[in-house]
């Protein structure tokens, strides 16, 4: 019965979100809700001025419905979930929902504003750590607690230092899947491998309502790699890139494996690391710069890579991280 729930969960996200580019798509055009290119980026970008972006509204609407309509049904039929797994499921959605907000007024500064770095990085990280905390908050008030699984080791108390760790990681993994964007089907691409694994997983454990929000993303993805991959016709924005990254660590919360994120977002990891090492050795060598340009995936464009190829590349990548994950879980959980 649950594989029945996941598999409608998946064809409502993808086709919810693939049916609404015919509309959103031309809609968001007729606003001028185009994307700003930044000129320190590769020069080839100049052509993709104007491309509509906050297309993330596609599969966010196509994820949303999903998840609304399958996993009540799927608990209509099931009394195996505790009311804390409901909670970390619907909170951690509507971390998700909150994370896709603040990249709503992010995106909706730059282009209706018209300033093009949008909110500034304090005005975020305070909004960010602020919706972490909300999840976190209520997590704890449902009954969950500072313990956690890791792999080969067990269960483990963090004590309260759990909090401060969980709301760093959770900050940290949203930005660095918000840096993730930036070339047509990139973000989408990693994604979808990500959550794809995370669903396995879930199956592993029998958590299926987590499935189910792990198939939607997965296919929400998809449905919108139908006008984003290359020439992308729509960008996702900072509403959409923020938005899976609350979701990524939505479903990992929900697994209560948050330490999975390190393998399952391997590719988010290298994406974030590289600006910050870009950062701090410009600053060090007083204006000399370790890659091309970062993130690293404008460095891999300077060096003569394809957006093709490395969508192909970084999704391997992402593919193999899941793998992993799903081999700990396997013979270490």
């Amino acid at each position: 019965m649950s594989a029945t729930w996941t598999l409608l969960a998946a064809a409502i996200s993808f086709g919810v979100t693939a049916l609404l580019g015919k509309w959103m798509i031309p809609f968001l055009r007729k606003l001028h809700f185009g994307q700003t290119i930044r000129e320190e980026g590769p020069q080839w970008h100049m052509k993709k001025q104007g491309t509509p972006t906050m297309g993330g509204l596609m599969f966010i609407a196509g994820i949303l419905a999903a998840v609304l309509i399958c996993v009540p049904l799927y608990y209509a039929n099931t009394f195996d979930e505790t009311m804390l797994m409901k909670v970390r499921l619907f909170g951690g959605l509507g971390m998700a929902l909150a994370y896709g907000l603040i990249g709503f007024m992010d995106d909706y500064i730059k282009v209706v504003k018209k300033r093009n770095l949008g909110l500034t990085v304090i005005q975020k990280l305070v909004l960010q750590f602020a919706v972490a905390a909300a999840y976190l908050v209520t997590v704890s008030l449902s009954g969950g607690g500072t313990t956690t699984t890791i792999p080969f080791v067990g269960t483990v108390d963090f004590g309260w230092g759990y909090w401060v760790l969980a709301a760093v990681l959770i900050v940290g993994i949203v930005n660095a899947v918000n840096f993730t964007d930036g070339i047509d089907g990139l973000n989408a691409s990693v994604t979808f491998f990500v959550c794809i694994f995370v669903m396995m997983i879930a199956g592993v454990l029998s958590l299926f309502s987590v499935s189910i929000l792990a198939v939607s993303i997965a296919a929400g993805c998809m449905g919108f790699l139908v006008w984003n991959f290359n020439p992308a016709k729509v960008f996702m924005g900072d509403t959409g890139s923020l938005f899976l990254g609350g979701a990524v660590c939505a479903v990992a919360f929900a697994l209560n494996l948050p330490i999975l994120l390190l393998p399952l977002g391997v590719v988010y990891i290298v994406e974030i690391l590289s600006v910050v090492l870009q950062v701090t050795y410009f600053k060090l060598t007083h204006g000399k710069r370790l890659f091309k340009m970062s993130p690293i995936h404008h460095h891999c464009e300077l060096c003569g890579w394809s957006e093709m190829k490395i969508c192909f590349v970084f999704s391997v990548v992402a593919a193999l991280g899941g793998l992993i994950s799903l081999l700990l879980v396997l013979f270490g959980v």
